[in-house]
């Protein structure tokens, strides 16, 4: 084992254990590590890919789940899609974000960003992993995804005990529906630079008050503004609206997270993404 991957695997089992050891013991063998607010600074810390867990889908195919930790907390990371941020095997390479935003601050339950992608791999995937890299600030971070041990295995969609599952949407009404961390994929749509993006997803959750919605850039070669970042459903089905302004041309993914109560996100339930594919012209 390598040095650099000795240090992703130290790492991404602090990011882990920020919720708690006990809060996160029933689900990752990860008790007894010790986790230091003092890996943050506002800027010059390396972002690094965190592997979640696993369910197993209806068809037989299994989910793995990622997310990441910017161990900045005022600073931004962008690493384009190539060969300092890449998945191997390479057919599942391409859905990882490019962006990646610093600590969060705005009370969604974590230091770090849960459940940004998914991949889906076959029935008969066996002991292959799905390896995210990360090159970032002069070091190599990989995580290994994989299906079997059951200390990974997530109730990320159904129900987490506490009367709480993934929240149902659409980008349109009477159109397809997505739920679950795998989430749903619309456009591609086309605007122009400077010119505000009207958004918009229909959000089903259960009537709690804590039901929330978070817009993102999840890939895309420049600055994204968003008029509504966040937004409260307290009792569904409600619309949910914002706009996007882009600052460069180019094609974007914009990625839209539901959360049906956030104090669940802990527990690794429960979310729901959305993916837009934008084109920008000048």
């Amino acid at each position: 084992m390598s040095i650099q991957r000795l240090c992703l695997l130290l790492v991404s089992t602090c990011a882990l254990s920020l919720v708690g050891p006990a809060s996160l013991g029933a689900q990752h063998p990860i008790e007894g590590t010790e986790w230091s607010v003092h890996l943050l600074r506002p800027s010059g810390q390396p972002v690094v890919p965190i592997f979640e867990g696993w369910w197993r889908n209806p068809d037989g195919t299994y989910d793995l789940s990622f997310g990441y930790f910017n161990m900045n907390t005022k600073d931004a990371i962008d690493i384009p899609l190539g060969p300092d941020n890449s998945i191997e095997p390479a057919r599942f390479n391409g859905a990882q974000p490019t962006h990646f935003d610093p600590v969060p601050s705005d009370g969604r339950g974590s230091r770090r960003f849960f459940g940004v992608f998914t991949v889906t791999v076959p029935a008969d995937i066996g002991k292959q992993r799905v390896v995210w890299t990360l090159r970032n600030q002069g070091k190599t971070f990989s995580v290994p995804g994989h299906v079997g041990s059951t200390g990974y295995m997530l109730d990320a969609i159904e129900t987490d005990g506490r009367g709480t599952s993934a929240p149902v949407f659409t980008f349109r009404t009477g159109g397809p529906e997505g739920r679950g961390p795998r989430g749903l994929s619309t456009g591609p749509v086309t605007t122009t630079v400077g010119t505000a993006l009207p958004l918009n997803v229909r959000v089903n959750p259960d009537p709690r008050p804590s039901s929330l919605v978070w817009w993102f850039k999840h890939q895309g070669p420049g600055a994204v503004t968003f008029s509504h970042p966040a937004s409260t459903v307290r009792k569904g089905p409600a619309e949910v609206t914002t706009t996007a302004t882009f600052s460069e041309p180019g094609d974007y993914v914009l990625r839209v997270t539901a959360v049906e109560n956030v104090g669940t996100i802990e527990f690794h339930c429960c979310w729901t993404n959305g993916y837009v594919k934008v084109t920008v012209t000048p």
